[in-house]
């Protein structure tokens, strides 16, 4: 299989370089410094998860394509909060793979493209209390201390913040954040939620659930003074 998607791969002029097992995988990453990964979650020697993870600890913001015959739900969840950026189910169609390789290459150079010059509204930095967000380097501290996200979940905090107080569907996040045509599970816009919100630690509690419709960021002001209330044992 792994062949039979390289090859597939640069057909499409992509430089492609296959591992046989996790413990080269992860050697390969080092030294190569790749575009994105497509990890399959069943390796030898170390599995895919045990890759994503130490992938993620020294690249936080590649962008990885999960391949898994597990079809259950629990099972794309877990991919996904361990840091995938999308979840592909064996057996697949190649279309379906080489759209959704482009899909977050696109977004991976959407999110690295220079944006507008010093001072002009889309490069200054977000804040919201102790939190603030460099759209140019993708980058987020609270306080003095800096935190990792992934692709998607810079994006995600990038659209609350630029539009507090603002309810989003879950759809219209799965179009803005995702991308069109991007096929992920029915929760992952939830499981992204979730992750960003522990990162964020206390500030995690201002992504507030609109039932029945998706999420929004409270304003800033309406935060603090929720946090002030006298909480009741």
């Amino acid at each position: 299989m792994a062949a039979a998607i390289a090859s597939r791969l640069r057909s499409e002029n992509w430089q492609v370089e296959c591992a046989p097992d996790g413990a080269q995988a992860l050697e390969r990453h080092r030294r190569l410094e790749p575009q994105l990964m497509i990890l399959d979650w069943q390796l030898p020697r170390l599995d895919g998860l045990e890759v994503l993870r130490r992938v993620r600890q020294s690249d936080p913001h590649l962008p990885v394509l999960m391949l898994s015959v597990r079809d259950e739900e629990a099972d794309r969840v877990i991919g996904l909060e361990m840091g995938a950026d999308d979840y592909l189910t064996k057996p697949f169609g190649m279309r379906e793979l080489i759209a959704r390789v482009r899909a977050l290459l696109r977004r991976a150079r959407a999110a690295d493209r220079e944006l507008p010059e010093e001072g002009g509204n889309g490069s200054r930095p977000l804040r919201y209390g102790d939190l603030v967000f460099d759209p140019r380097w993708r980058s987020l501290r609270i306080g003095s201390r800096g935190l990792d996200l992934t692709p998607i979940e810079s994006s995600l905090l990038e659209l609350l913040l630029r539009n507090p107080g603002r309810a989003f569907s879950r759809d219209y996040l799965l179009d803005a954040v995702w991308g069109r045509s991007v096929f992920v599970a029915d929760r992952a816009v939830d499981n992204a939620v979730l992750r960003l919100r522990r990162k964020l630690g206390d500030l995690g509690a201002a992504i507030e659930t609109v039932w029945g419709l998706g999420y929004r960021l409270a304003p800033l002001e309406r935060f603090h003074a929720r946090q002030s209330e006298p909480r009741t044992e």
